[in-house]
């Protein structure tokens, strides 16, 4: 009975070990390819929001603006 605890716990230990490696390689190519990914492919800065830059159309704002308003006054 004890050898089969012995070989079981061997088992287990030997089981987690290759998980945890598994695991840390996984990280460090993870990091490694996003190091990559940044270098080659770089994210293009923010646009700053302006009113006309948005590409919104005043008469479809208007419309919806007065489609909420007429909501809202319905249930008075």
């Amino acid at each position: 009975m004890e050898n089969m605890v012995a070989e079981s716990f061997k088992y287990m230990v030997l089981g987690m070990g290759i998980v945890f490696t598994f695991l840390y390689i996984m990280v460090i190519v993870l990091q490694y390819q996003a190091k990559l990914i940044a270098k080659y492919f770089p994210e293009e800065p923010d646009q700053p929001s302006g009113g006309a830059s948005t590409g919104l159309d005043k008469k479809k704002v208007a419309a919806v603006i007065a489609a909420i308003q007429h909501h809202k006054n319905i249930g008075k």
